[in-house]
């Protein structure tokens, strides 16, 4: 099986390309930012990151373009892709990159500071956008729903 899960941000915009001919296909290409767990060393703030590129076709690239922005985190599946060519100077040069089936966001657009973010709604891309998405909720800036007074009997658990 082969399956990825990744969360992390963009480290820059997504780059979109159109095939030619009469049913153009959106290819998107962007990297994500991905925090590595590991132990911590003798100075306790040592943060590292894997830079994994990525690649979106057809409409999963169109919301690329269309949502996605440097810095939006967001969560992907997909699939590991590996591949090769030879360059200019006749070096093969090997290449891995994840092919994307799917991505989330993982925070609201004013919790990530730009535009990338989508706060809400269920339109198309699975989920995501379009133009049927109903407004979102309108939180108490904490980043939480107001559940209004009186209905702690309606609550599924206490």
């Amino acid at each position: 099986m082969n399956k990825v899960i990744l969360m992390g941000r963009l480290t820059r915009d997504p780059e979109v390309r159109y095939t030619q001919g009469d049913n153009p296909l959106a290819i998107a290409r962007y990297s994500l930012a991905v925090d590595r767990r590991q132990a911590r060393s003798n100075n306790g703030d040592e943060q590292t990151a894997d830079f994994i590129n990525c690649v979106a076709f057809g409409r999963t690239a169109e919301f690329a373009e269309r949502y996605l922005r440097k810095g939006t985190k967001i969560a992907v599946t997909g699939r590991i892709q590996t591949g090769s060519y030879t360059n200019k100077d006749g070096v093969r040069v090997y290449t891995t990159e994840v092919v994307i089936e799917d991505h989330e966001f993982c925070e609201s657009r004013n919790a990530s500071g730009n535009d990338g973010g989508f706060n809400g709604g269920n339109g198309g891309f699975g989920g995501f956008g379009g133009g049927n998405a109903a407004p979102a909720p309108s939180g108490a800036g904490d980043g939480f729903m107001n559940i209004p007074d009186g209905i702690d009997e309606e609550l599924p658990f206490n």
